[in-house]
Order: C-alpha cells, then structure tokens, then sequence
C-alpha cells in the first residue's frame, strides 16, 4: 500500500467505501428484522452492526460533503457528535 493517489481516487474510494458501509447497513437491518421474532439476542446484535455501519457512512459522508449532515437543535449531529465551525 505505497501507492501514491491523487485526489480523485481518494476521493472515489472514500465514495465507495460509504457506499458499501450504507449496504452493510441495509443487510445488517434486514437481518435484525428477521431475527427479532425468533433470537432476539443475535437481533439485537445485528441491530449494533448496523448502527456501526450508520456511523461509518455517516463520517464518510462528512468527509465527502462537510456540513452536509443535520445538526440538531442542542449542536450535536445525528450521531450525537458536536459540530464545530
């Protein structure tokens, strides 16, 4: 991994990196959804996944597009992070 990468590669693979943290995020949803019925401790544990998946595109996303995220009314963002400007 010495490779010299521009920006735009940087960049695309930052994209692309959210974007498989955004499908992890689906699968890992779904796969709570099935389970809440008949494990609900591996349910709750898929649920936790796939939190961690929202957080990570979250900061992907952030990266992409500073400020894109909503702020809530007490200065914190959606994942309980204060923005400062």
């Amino acid at each position: 991994m010495s490779d010299v990468v521009d920006a735009d590669e940087l960049l695309r693979r930052i994209r692309r990196s959210r974007d498989l943290a955004a499908e992890e995020e689906r699968v890992w949803l779904e796969r709570a959804q099935s389970l809440t019925a008949t494990d609900p401790d591996r349910a709750r544990e898929a649920t936790e996944r796939a939190l961690t998946y929202q957080v990570v595109a979250g900061v992907l996303t952030e990266i992409i597009a500073p400020g894109s995220r909503p702020v809530e009314a007490d200065g914190t963002g959606a994942a309980g992070v204060r923005h400062v400007t």
